[in-house]
């Protein structure tokens, strides 16, 4: 298995002088992923939590709905010329009754730490239908309790503590319970591994949940929550405007900038239940 950090010599400089230190880096390795023995896509990823990343990706490009529509999932061995498993290239074996990928859903090429919708073969296909409509949930939460949820995603980023350069997303309830919390060095995987958490657990449709993030909301991780029946996503940074757009369509709850007891709620206010909150209107 792949290292998740990497030490590597640095020149230290501060104005208290130089020094050379040895420093914590962040990993990244591409993570091939083959359905049914046929290369799918590649992706730049922190080693650790492959099987959730497989699981989470084909959830949310719409391939899987149910932990019973894979059979198996596995590293390939004899993935070099010398035999040895890089345990880089993981296998999904599709159970018999589900259908295989769309040609849409297969990368003309790698997809970067960045970004998790490029390469896509056809513009349409980036938008997708989703089995699990959040629209429907009837769950709310409080401002103060979504205030918590920064600090509590900070508090167990373990690998950022010591690198500085992950991404995180977590799972809460709309209570403000801790579930879960994924670290990758791309958001969207970050996304995907804690789906898969959730998908192979059971968990999914994820009513009743709240997907947050430490970076910005982009319109691939509104998508990723929809797909997964997530009712709320909450970032610490902005959305882009194609976020919002799908964010309304699909009925979920969009939050950004949230920082302290401040937020912007871009679409679903009325799950946000600001019952004993003070509102002024603008001015």
């Amino acid at each position: 298995m792949g290292r998740v950090t990497v030490r590597r010599p640095v020149l230290r400089l501060s104005p208290d002088g130089s020094r050379r230190r040895p420093d914590s880096l962040a990993a990244e390795e591409p993570l091939e992923l083959r359905v049914n023995g046929t290369p799918l896509t590649v992706t730049m990823r922190t080693p650790g939590d492959d099987v959730e990343l497989a699981h989470g990706f084909l959830l949310t490009e719409g391939v899987i709905g149910a932990l019973e529509d894979v059979a198996t999932a596995r590293y390939c061995a004899g993935a070099t010329v010398d035999g040895q498993n890089t345990y880089n290239v993981l296998d999904v074996a599709l159970a018999d009754h589900v259908p295989p990928p769309d040609p849409s859903v297969q990368r003309n090429f790698y997809t970067t730490s960045s970004c998790g919708v490029c390469g896509k073969a056809a513009l349409d296909a980036v938008k997708l239908a989703t089995r699990f409509t959040p629209g429907s949930d009837a769950g709310a939460i409080r401002p103060e309790t979504l205030s918590t949820l920064p600090d509590q995603l900070r508090e167990r980023q373990k690998v950022f503590e010591s690198t500085g350069g992950l991404h995180a997303a977590g799972l809460f309830t709309m209570d403000g319970e801790f579930l879960a919390v994924r670290e990758d060095v791309g958001r969207h995987n970050a996304v995907d591994k804690v789906l898969g958490w959730a998908l192979l657990g059971g968990r999914v449709p994820l009513s009743g949940c709240v997907l947050m993030v430490s970076g910005r909301a982009s319109f691939e991780l509104v998508q990723k929550a929809a797909m997964a029946g997530v009712p709320v996503l909450a970032a610490v940074s902005a959305p882009s405007s194609l976020a919002v757009d799908l964010a309304e369509e699909q009925g979920l709850t969009l939050i950004g900038f949230l920082r302290g007891e401040s937020m912007n709620i871009y679409t679903g206010a009325h799950r946000v239940d600001v019952s004993e909150t003070r509102l002024t209107a603008a001015r």
